[in-house]
């Protein structure tokens, strides 16, 4: 549709994270997943691709959980050297005057299983572990997220500059279009401009003209603090006093003592969106004189559809997997078939869950899944607010059962005592309402829980959900959400229908929110699951045919095609 094999690629696709594959520990949470998505619904489109990230040799970390919530944190390492294909070629940063090499790993994302119409799509995973350098410069792909702000801006010098360079070296002519998917790359900017000006010190406005019609950027953080900035003088140490020159250009200074890599990226962006209509608004009030667009995020169907539901989607809508907006033909499958295939899902999860935590749950009680970063604005304890509450629902209405899953940053201490919060709570609803935390989150078990609960819950504080993805994935397994209005929600929500919402589009008031969500529950929710399974298995059904169709990562690449990498924007709702 868009191109054939002997098409070079196009678009440079840059991330810190890229969820790869469940065993590739490349990937954090949301953002690298979605990276990973996004590639394989691009494969799935034969759009004319190649992605770049970091190799992170030890992983983000694994998660260990006592008795009572504490978190402590392991090296997730592995061996790229028996996954991926190194490439020959090297390339060179310069980082505090020193020299750092590098090499990269190739990883071919193919798309989606069974779908033979699919055109894999190279990822280059930049490696500084070579001998030949410093053993300090050695360890910078090793960590994702790790180390304080000078190693978190070296890694950014190797993803951004390094990554060009490499693309360079490989050989790919034809890149028009640098997506920067988060600030992290921002600095291939600085790589651009350089390569630009081939060694003059005037720059004209044409020069950044130039640039600019090569870059575009995604933004998925809706407050200041989730963007970075750093002290001008480590910039001026780690690029050198020319480059911060250059970086001047932008108005990207606070002050002259603290340098915004996001707002340096945006001046030098020819389009920029936020990942929700919702979250765009939010992002133009923190950039404003910029235009900015929305395209909602999506999720990669076959990689988040569970077995059973690709079965039933093969039977009903044998197109789905090339063309999922062939989801929407799901409003004809019997609300029957939807929930035996539900039973199928269910009780594979629950197979996992006696697996890991050597727990027997219930496969008739309403079951509950909230799984996400554990931090503070996610209020993953908001459900246990008021505990007699809670248990006065499962007395009158039926069983509950709650499993959680969700890593915090190790420097997240609010996080970590969100995670303890729900440990203590679980304690003391023991007996009443079954509340488990199965630790070390990541796509396997997501892929298991987005399936096989019967209702998502998210209630993170309003605005601060940029998206928000996991209630998609649990949508494509015609799981319906019970969620605050923000993010995609806003776009998804139709109440009785997909879901249901908690509170209004007010501001947060967390008293009503409360309220709100122990209402549905207590009222709506699961008087239908428990008295009127087939009208639920109808919401189900819904779920999957409006949600699942529309919130696909094949729909938000096709929008990126479209309105970004073959235009400047002028396609974004204002």
């Amino acid at each position: 549709m868009i191109q054939n094999s002997s098409v070079s690629p196009t678009v440079a696709y840059f991330s810190m994270e890229i969820g790869l594959d469940p065993d590739i520990p490349t990937y954090s949470g949301g953002l690298g997943v979605l990276a990973g998505d996004s590639l394989r619904a691009a494969a799935d489109l034969r759009l004319p691709m190649v992605g770049v990230t970091l190799v992170h040799r030890k992983g983000y970390f694994r998660q260990r959980l006592d008795e009572t919530g504490h978190q402590t944190e392991v090296p997730d390492s592995w061996s790229p050297e028996q996954r991926l294909e190194q490439m020959p070629q090297r390339v060179s940063v310069k980082i505090e005057g020193r020299t750092v090499h590098l090499r990269a790993w190739r990883f071919m994302v193919t798309g989606t299983e069974g779908n033979g119409y699919a055109l894999p799509i190279p990822v280059y995973l930049l490696d500084a572990k070579l001998p030949e350098n410093d053993p300090r410069d050695q360890k910078l792909t090793d960590e994702l997220y790790g180390g304080d702000s000078r190693y978190r801006l070296s890694q950014e010098v190797i993803l951004g500059m390094g990554g060009v360079e490499m693309l360079r070296a490989i050989g790919y002519p034809d890149i028009r279009t640098y997506h920067m998917n988060e600030g992290h790359s921002g600095l291939l900017v600085l790589a651009l401009l350089e390569e630009q000006l081939n060694g003059s010190t005037v720059v004209t406005d044409h020069d950044l003209d130039a640039v600019r019609r090569q870059c575009v950027f995604t933004v998925h953080t809706p407050v200041p603090a989730g963007h970075d900035t750093f002290d001008v003088e480590m910039v001026t140490e780690v690029l050198g006093e020319p480059r911060l020159e250059l970086l001047r250009l932008a108005p990207a200074f606070e002050e002259d003592k603290v340098f915004d890599l996001t707002a340096f990226v945006m001046f030098f962006a020819r389009a920029a969106n936020g990942v929700s209509f919702r979250h765009a608004q939010v992002t133009r009030d923190m950039f404003p004189g910029y235009q900015i667009g929305a395209i909602t995020n999506g999720v990669h169907a076959g990689m988040w559809t569970s077995q059973p539901f690709q079965h039933l989607f093969d039977r009903y809508m044998p197109g789905w997997r090339r063309d999922t907006g062939y989801l929407r033909y799901a409003a004809g499958i019997p609300a029957a078939e939807i929930r035996a295939t539900h039973v199928v899902a269910k009780a594979a999860l629950l197979a996992e869950i006696e697996k890991r935590r050597a727990l027997k749950l219930d496969p008739a009680a309403l079951t509950i899944g909230f799984a996400r970063r554990a931090t503070g604005y996610k209020r993953g304890d908001l459900l246990f607010s008021d505990l007699d509450r809670l248990r006065g629902i499962a007395r009158k209405v039926g069983p509950l059962q709650v499993i959680y899953s969700g890593k915090a940053h190790p420097r997240d201490d609010s996080g970590k005592q969100i995670i303890e919060q729900i440990f203590a709570a679980a304690k003391e609803l023991a007996g009443a309402i079954q509340v488990t935390y199965v630790e070390d989150y990541d796509m396997g078990i997501a892929r298991a829980l987005c399936a096989g609960v019967d209702l998502w819950l998210n209630n993170p504080q309003k605005p601060l959900e940029a998206s928000g993805t996991s209630g998609m994935k649990a949508a494509m397994n015609g799981v319906p959400s019970l969620s605050v209005l923000d993010g995609w929600w806003v776009e998804g929500w139709v109440e009785g229908e997909t879901g249901w919402a908690i509170g209004d589009e007010n501001p947060n008031e967390e008293r009503a929110e409360i309220a709100s969500l122990y209402d549905k529950l207590e009222y709506s929710i699961a008087p239908m699951f428990y008295r009127q399974p087939t009208q639920y298995a109808a919401v189900m059904r819904s779920a999957i045919a409006i949600n699942g169709e529309f919130f696909s990562a094949q729909r938000m690449m096709w929008q990126y095609y479209r309105n970004v990498y073959e235009s400047n924007g002028e396609g974004f709702p204002s």
